[in-house]
């Protein structure tokens, strides 16, 4: 038994009998567990990819587009939470005799873009995200050492506050 087509599929047989020919495509879904440690695609968000398909051959087909994804994230430097979105462009190749790390496998003349979208979107997140390039980090007065600063300074370092430059 096979199961219904989910929102990424892609029906493609029409194309794998005319070889050279082209169709666009516009496809969207929800997809969650698309995170790293400093960011991640909000569970339920719309991931959306707007893809050119041509088919190369009998058994292969390119996948050339833009994928637009909203992520979620801290700012590296002050902790704030912050929202953004990539947008990337992808060109790839869908095998029903996929290479390894090289093609995308296509499944007779079907065609499942959330390997594909999952990949590209998992890799254009931010690894190190800032809320704005001018960033300070954190207000001390919102983060304090502790309650008296005095206390929080090593005896052995007290001295160094004495010192004075020109």
């Amino acid at each position: 038994m096979t199961s219904a087509p989910g929102p990424l599929d892609i029906g493609v047989a029409e194309l794998l009998r005319r070889l050279g020919t082209q169709r666009e495509v516009t496809v969207s879904a929800a997809l969650d567990d698309i995170a790293i440690s400093s960011a991640a695609v909000v569970d339920g968000a719309e991931i959306e990819g707007r893809f050119v398909l041509e088919a190369m051959s009998d058994h292969a087909i390119t996948v050339k587009g833009t994928i637009t994804a909203p992520w979620t994230g801290e700012c590296r430097r002050c902790l704030r939470t912050i929202d953004g979105t990539v947008s990337l462009d992808v060109d790839e190749v869908f095998d029903a005799r996929p290479v390894e790390g090289e093609t995308y496998p296509l499944d007779g003349d079907r065609l499942n873009v959330e390997p594909l979208v999952r990949d590209a979107v998992l890799l254009s997140l931010p690894l190190a995200p800032l809320c704005e390039v001018a960033c300070a980090g954190p207000e001390p007065k919102e983060h304090p050492i502790g309650s008296d600063v005095s206390e929080a300074i090593d005896p052995r370092w007290a001295g160094l506050g004495d010192l004075k430059f020109d």
